[in-house]
């Protein structure tokens, strides 16, 4: 499995899906739950990396044969919260693989959150009403995962209502009520990650429950390759390395960091609290996240101090799901601004970049310029020019770069359709009678 996740091409597209896969592992690691959201269209990776990403998840230790995980220091599941430390030594403990589990589309509430243990009650030598546990309660300290959420959401509203309980505290809860057994709540500490198709039907989560779209941490876009050799290279199920490829070594991700020693200034958390009110964000989840984003982004980079620059990085994967784009653009120039100085140099070149410069970044013409005109001259020259210039010398291609070459708009301006003559829309020319 460690294989598999080390082989899966990283590529302009996905790359982001890794980087918030690895905070949320280094943040389970820590016992502190970080959810995670992918979108993006169908056939993009979103899934594979995800269930290939349990390879990253180290194992727990736990009290012997509980099926809620309970941690031999702090239990919390009905039947060992209220033991003494000499009970849980005498019950032993074991290490068993971190949980990663699914919720499918078919799933019911009883399987989710927990039913009466039906083994046991028809147990012909001793039977016993007693209550056994879900995928939440069984997923404590690991990972749940969930495909097409935004499907979930709309199909299954009383899964989304458990999702919201989990989600919504660190850590979260669960109830499980079953007729003639008392009530049973139970913290869990479990990261939700999710994917979603959101330009199919039902549309986007945020759409579908903006409160269960609030819940995630970050919320990752997904896009398609941009260099043929990467889709080569995902065909041959090959890694290849390239400026746009990169190969994950799971054996150098600095999982094991101690998410409480790192440092966030009060200035920091100081910034957090302008841009709230400033930017009138509806939920405190947000500046959380972003906090808690920027020091899991130090910690993986291997530095002990988070700092405004991590938030500039992070702004984008916690807030794209919930402030508009306008807003996001604002909070993201705000943070440069206070990182680089309103009129400096370097602000002007730190700002997000425009649409065109996206598109076509500085060097992008002069690249396609400077090829074309080898081509065509390795090629013999323009067609029609095959002489030599007044210096007697072979004349070179020469091409002009579109970005600086001015445009003459025609004479006359576009007339709508609807104000055609009729003559002018459908032309045909007469055959001459033979």
């Amino acid at each position: 499995m460690i294989d598999l996740y080390s082989r899966l091409i990283r590529h302009s597209g996905n790359q982001n899906l890794f980087r918030v896969i690895e905070m949320s592992v280094a943040a389970i690691v820590n016992e502190r739950p970080f959810h995670i959201q992918a979108e993006g269209p169908r056939g993009t990776g979103k899934t594979t990396i995800m269930r290939a990403a349990r390879a990253l998840l180290p194992p727990i230790t736990r009290i012997k044969d509980c099926l809620y995980n309970c941690h031999p220091a702090v239990p919390h599941c009905p039947a060992h919260r209220n033991l003494s430390q000499e009970a849980i030594a005498a019950l032993g403990v074991e290490q068993v693989p971190r949980p990663f589990l699914e919720i499918s589309q078919a799933a019911k509430l009883g399987t989710v959150v927990g039913s009466i243990d039906l083994a046991k009650l028809t147990s012909p030598a001793d039977q016993l009403a007693a209550l056994l546990p879900g995928t939440i309660p069984q997923a404590h300290r690991g990972i749940i995962f969930i495909d097409e959420i935004n499907r979930l959401a709309d199909t299954a509203p009383e899964l989304a209502d458990v999702l919201l309980d989990v989600m919504g505290t660190r850590p979260g809860r669960v109830q499980i009520e079953e007729p003639g057994l008392p009530v049973a709540e139970l913290p869990v500490a479990v990261s939700i990650w999710a994917a979603s198709n959101p330009d199919e039907d039902p549309g986007p989560l945020r759409r579908i429950r903006k409160q269960l779209s609030d819940r995630f941490d970050v919320a990752v876009t997904m896009g398609r390759p941009d260099n043929f050799r990467t889709v080569a290279a995902i065909l041959a199920g090959q890694t290849y390395e390239t400026q746009e490829t990169e190969v994950l070594s799971t054996a150098n991700l600095p999982l094991s960091g101690r998410l409480e020693d790192i440092e966030v200034s009060q200035e920091v958390r100081e910034l957090l609290g302008k841009i709230y009110l400033e930017f009138g964000l509806e939920s405190l989840r947000s500046i959380t996240a972003m906090e808690t984003a920027a020091c899991l982004t130090a910690m993986l980079d291997g530095r002990t101090v988070a700092g405004i620059t991590d938030l500039a990085q992070i702004a984008p994967l916690v807030l794209a799901h919930r402030v508009s784009p306008d807003d996001l653009v604002a909070i993201q120039s705000y943070l440069y601004k206070m990182l680089y100085g309103q009129d400096s140099m370097v602000a002007r070149k730190k700002t997000p970049p425009s649409l065109k410069e996206r598109l076509f970044p500085a060097n992008f013409w002069a690249a396609v310029i400077t090829r074309a005109a080898a081509l065509i001259n390795k090629r013999g020259g323009l067609p029609g020019k095959t002489g030599k210039g007044a210096a007697g010398e072979q004349e070179t291609a020469r091409i002009v770069d579109p970005l600086n070459t001015t445009i003459v708009a025609p004479p006359k301006p576009a007339v709508p359709l609807a104000r055609l003559p009729d003559e002018q829309l459908v032309t045909r020319s007469r055959k001459p009678h033979g």
